[in-house]
């Protein structure tokens, strides 16, 4: 019996465990490839969300989403570009490692950003290790199946990096895809899109992102894989699913970012019209000095060193000044007095 209840509770416990850790997976520990590959193992689908910064990795850490990316996709969310070609290495270290500071369980990739790691496997390696050293990251992710995007991403693993390929639409390869197109809609790009997919996996990746391929192309995909699939306006049939933080929640109501919000993201909320309210409500009251109010003016300054106050400005010849923190301070003093009749 004892053995039996010993098994039971450490049944998530990852074998072979080297130095004493990783330890047990529970709801308040850091997300692991192993507890990945466990989810996948099981059939459970993998959670994964796209943020940028602070304040959304907090909310992802909060909801106890799997996986926190830091996409390229911020050159657009949150630079106001039209594509994600123009987001530097630098810029996305900014992001990385704010991100890393607001997420203290899921765990954390990367995105390489066009021209980061073309050139060569030795530059790939380089900014792969950039993206754990300087940005907090635990993995990396890179676009495309081209012979050289192959190499590169079995490099990074043999570097000790763990990587994520995506196929399928890879925004990053726009100039030769002709826009913003889904993949995988004939015979061949539908072929090509599992093709590639298993090329990443032989090469060592962890996980693929499906993104923007038929549903029938993505299952054949993911039944045909090891790894988890993740998808992307790829259909129900993947191993888990990752959508941008400011698409899920409607966050973003400007005409840009509705040009931009993709047709396959279902908005869990309406965040945008709160905001925009929100924002109207604080410049009317603003504007009609009904805010701040008492309470919203908390520091206070004692009778006896606001005389004394007074008494300093009339010396320097700041009258004015002296009527006006006179003024001030009887205005804070009958409004946080209680109203007549109250307790």
């Amino acid at each position: 019996m004892l053995r039996q209840v010993a098994r039971r509770l450490m049944s998530n416990m990852p074998e072979s465990t080297v130095y004493g850790g990783p330890k047990p997976q529970s709801p308040s520990r850091r997300v692991t490839l192993t507890h990945l590959r466990q989810k996948h193992r099981r059939g459970e689908p993998i959670t994964v969300v796209t943020a940028y910064d602070y304040p959304s990795a907090v909310h992802i850490d909060s909801a106890g989403i799997d996986v926190c990316l830091v996409g390229d996709s911020a050159a657009m969310v949150v630079h106001g570009h039209d594509t994600t070609l123009p987001i530097s290495i630098d810029q996305m270290l900014v992001h990385c490692r704010a991100v890393a500071r607001g997420a203290s369980r899921p765990l954390l990739v990367g995105d390489l950003p066009f021209g980061s790691y073309e050139s060569s496997s030795s530059q790939a390696v380089d900014m792969a290790v950039r993206f754990l050293k300087e940005g907090g990251m635990d993995a990396i992710k890179l676009e495309g199946g081209a012979p050289s995007r192959i190499t590169a991403a079995k490099a990074i693993v043999e570097a000790g990096i763990a990587v994520m390929g995506h196929v399928g639409l890879t925004p990053q390869a726009i100039s030769v895809l002709g826009g913003f197109r889904p993949q995988g809609k004939t015979v061949t790009s539908a072929v090509k899109v599992v093709e590639t997919a298993l090329a990443l996996q032989e090469a060592g990746c962890f996980s693929v992102v499906l993104e923007c391929v038929p549903a029938p192309v993505a299952a054949a995909a993911t039944s045909a894989l090891q790894i988890p699939t993740i998808g992307i306006g790829a259909g129900p049939f993947c191993s888990g699913q990752v959508l941008v933080y400011h698409d899920l929640l409607g966050m973003l109501q400007h005409p840009h970012h509705a040009k931009v919000t993709p047709k396959f993201c279902k908005q869990f909320a309406h965040v945008g019209d709160a905001i925009n309210k929100a924002l109207s409500e604080y410049k009317k009251e603003v504007e009609n000095r009904s805010f701040p109010g008492a309470a919203h003016t908390p520091y206070r300054i004692s009778a006896n060193d606001v005389d004394g106050f007074l008494n300093e400005l009339q010396k320097m010849g700041l009258n004015e000044a002296a009527t006006a923190a006179a003024a001030a301070a009887e205005n804070v003093e009958t409004a946080g007095r209680p109203s007549e009749g109250t307790c």
